[in-house]
């Protein structure tokens, strides 16, 4: 993309705007209709205006609102640590908070309902981001290879410890917080949708209130300083907002893959590196890939489902491997 005039790059970027919107409303559209019950838009009864308002209406709103944030969050990160493995689960948030959602399910939500779950992995991805942000800052600065590291140990500290709390778990409780794990999105309803869109938003908002920041950042700590950033100040602010985003997509949806790590890939080979389109580009390309996924889970085995995350890791994982034959992941710019 380097070498492509500005002029035309700009072209590239409204048609890939314009298609990409286009194909999200496809998908949102098609996913309404589309399930174990096939509903004629133009012969609607009782029972199918139910269905879609109460079952697929806020369960495709979530898969959406989840796959924005780990979309973003991927882009985030990828630029924030100059890494282009980097995704929003490397930092130990996903382990933190799927150990308090097994805990909940464990638990059968005795604490507040249908609502434990939601709020428990939340408390737990805040408290996860909370160590790894201490363990990966030396002297108030917050820097990438600390981060990334403490990231990684405290993921698998987390991983441990849930996986002695699920060998202790009931057959009934192993099964719910297995599929959960999975990126499940079969609890969602309405009451989680105002939750999740103020939380997402919020680390969406930050993130592209600082995405000139996050292209000064890409080019070097020195460069950034000449810009007038803060790299540690800048860094931080970040760190939140993928926080935020990661934490409420993990207890919404559960652990969904690739889709942080390979969207943004996908995205940057059409718009380029330019943070202030990649961001939104890449949310909305992460959602529109998580709704997909969704439809695709709850409907090629119905009357059973398979979690979201499995489609996602089927699809993400060739992929992937391509990406790393074609050496395209080697770098992020």
């Amino acid at each position: 993309m380097g070498n492509v005039k500005p002029e035309k790059r700009t072209d590239m970027n409204k048609k890939g705007i314009t298609a990409l919107v286009f194909l999200t409303l496809l998908i949102f559209t098609s996913s309404v209709f589309i399930g174990p019950k096939l509903i004629d838009p133009f012969r609607m009864d009782k029972v199918a205006r139910e269905i879609i308002i109460s079952i697929r209406l806020p369960r495709i709103i979530i898969s959406i609102l989840v796959g924005a944030a780990l979309g973003s969050s991927g882009a985030i990160l990828q630029g924030m640590l100059r890494n282009p493995l980097a995704d929003p689960y490397i930092l130990g948030l996903s382990s933190g908070s799927a150990l308090m959602a097994v805990v909940s399910l464990l638990f059968d939500n005795i604490f507040f309902g249908l609502f434990t779950l939601p709020m428990l992995a939340f408390l737990g991805a805040i408290a996860a981001g909370a160590a790894v942000g201490a363990l990966g800052q030396k002297k108030g600065n917050l820097l990438p290879e600390r981060l990334l590291l403490a990231g990684v140990g405290l993921g698998f500290l987390f991983s441990a410890a849930l996986m002695l709390v699920m060998s202790l778990s009931t057959d009934e409780g192993l099964r719910r917080a297995t599929f959960w794990l999975f990126g499940d999105l079969s609890m969602a309803d309405w009451t989680l949708v105002p939750y999740g869109i103020a939380f997402i938003l919020l680390g969406f908002g930050l993130s592209l209130w600082r995405a000139k920041a996050l292209n000064a950042l890409m080019l070097g700590d020195e460069v950034a300083y000449s810009l007038g950033f803060s790299p540690s100040k800048e860094r931080w602010v970040l760190f939140l907002a993928v926080g935020l985003m990661t934490a409420s997509s993990v207890s919404l949806g559960g652990v969904v893959g690739f889709i942080g790590l390979l969207v943004p890939h996908i995205i940057r080979s059409f718009v380029g590196s330019d943070n202030r389109i990649l961001i939104p580009m890449s949310a909305l390309a992460g959602g529109a890939l998580l709704c997909a996924a969704d439809t695709i889970g709850r409907t090629v085995v119905a009357p059973n489902e398979l979690p979201a995350g499995v489609i996602t890791a089927i699809i993400g994982a060739p992929y992937f491997l391509y990406l790393l034959k074609k050496k395209d992941l080697l770098g992020v710019s």
